[in-house]
């Protein structure tokens, strides 16, 4: 029996995980994480059992203190103070709170020196040199749970030193054919609207304003030591090859699947083996033509900016980071347009001074900083009039 903890356990991702974890069958959920989703986490303790849940949302855990007595043995906590104290014994850890809200369990987890299936690229864009010296420090491993990253993973094993180019698939998003022209008329049901993947609200608006695919590019930087001018982008509106990596000697690696996160998922639970899967796998005799395209870069500016933010470092990928979430939350509310999004990041990362990064206090000050200049330009209106 494998101890395990999901972080983020109400979410897209942290939802998937247990149905991995029902599909495999020999695992304990000790440690479950939650934000406001009170209805969904109430169903889970009561069919998991874990010993430890950590609440981020003040009202929630007031809420679960307050019926504490239904859960027999489950010890309630309040944020991550005392989140160190109770990883003996795990297993490992799936990382799948969205946000720069998943950057210090994650790195705690690492410093607890263990194994994170990582859904939370933001941990890598925000703070992935102190990932990098975390896990040279106490010998933690990060298995990455983007399909993306998983793919280039996989590719990888045994042979990073030969690597040439490490290739990014995108979907393109649901405007991946649009007329720049139309896409003034994007609406919040268009932009939520995804062809390929069922993902959180946060993502999905990434991903259609391909600044998701602008934070896997930085992510793939840190996860796999690669310089930005040897990450390339490229469309595939299949989502059926999930990346590649292309070697020296010019050969090409791919990983191909159905579009189901419970893949990567598994794998990051069950890595260096695989179990078999109760989940639809690809059938190639029914696969039909794959295409692929070079990103419109002139209509989706989000990935040159992450480019240029990576490139820069230090504050650059915070700041756009924070900036990011504070916009998009705002187009989910219906106060900014579509197009409003990545204007209104840019010009946050233009207006914050660059700094060096001393440590973690300095991220979430970066931040912080961050997410009240981006709250000012759309309290000013200035990209919305």
């Amino acid at each position: 029996m494998k101890h395990l903890a999901v972080l983020g356990s109400t979410g897209s991702i942290g939802t998937q995980t247990l149905e991995v974890v029902d599909a495999l069958g020999d695992y304990e959920v000790a440690i479950l994480s939650a934000h406001k989703n009170r209805d969904l986490l109430y169903k889970q303790i009561k069919k998991y059992h874990p010993r430890d849940v950590f609440l981020t949302d003040k009202d929630s855990y007031a809420y679960f203190r307050g019926i504490a007595g239904e859960f027999a043995g489950t010890r309630f906590h309040d944020g991550w103070a005392d989140y160190a104290d109770c990883l003996e014994g795990l297993d490992c850890v799936i990382g799948a709170i969205t946000g720069a809200a998943g950057i210090e369990p994650t790195l705690l987890t690492l410093r607890a020196g263990l194994r994170i299936g990582l859904a939370n690229k933001e941990t890598m864009v925000e703070a992935g040199d102190l990932v990098l010296d975390l896990l040279a420090r106490y010998g933690g491993e990060i298995i990455p749970v983007d399909s993306e990253h998983s793919a280039i993973f996989q590719c990888l094993e045994g042979k990073p030193e030969e690597v040439e180019k490490i290739i990014l698939t995108a979907s393109g998003g649901p405007f991946r054919t649009w007329a720049a022209e139309d896409f003034a008329k994007i609406t919040k049901a268009d932009a939520l609207k995804h062809p390929n993947w069922s993902m959180g609200a946060k993502i999905t608006i990434d991903s259609a304003t391909m600044v998701n695919k602008g934070l896997e590019i930085i992510e793939a930087h840190y996860l796999f030591r690669a310089d930005y001018d040897r990450i390339q982008v490229v469309v595939h509106p299949e989502s059926i090859v999930h990346s590649m990596v292309q070697f020296v000697d010019g050969a090409v690696k791919a990983q191909l699947g159905l579009p189901d996160m419970r893949v990567p998922i598994q794998l990051a639970l069950t890595y260096p083996a695989r179990a078999r899967a109760p989940y639809k796998a690809l059938d190639v005799w029914q696969m039909g033509s794959l295409h692929f395209e070079a990103p419109r870069f002139d209509v989706f500016p989000g990935i040159q900016m992450a480019y240029d933010c990576g490139k820069k470092g230090g504050s650059a990928p915070i700041v756009m980071n924070a900036c990011n979430e504070v916009v998009v939350a705002a187009f989910l509310r219906d106060e900014i347009r579509f197009t409003d999004i990545v204007p209104t990041v840019m010009a946050c990362v233009e207006k914050t001074p660059w700094t060096r990064v001393e440590s973690l206090d300095h991220i979430f000050q970066i931040d912080t900083e961050a997410r009240a200049l981006a709250a000012d330009l759309l309290k000013a209106r200035v990209v919305h009039p």
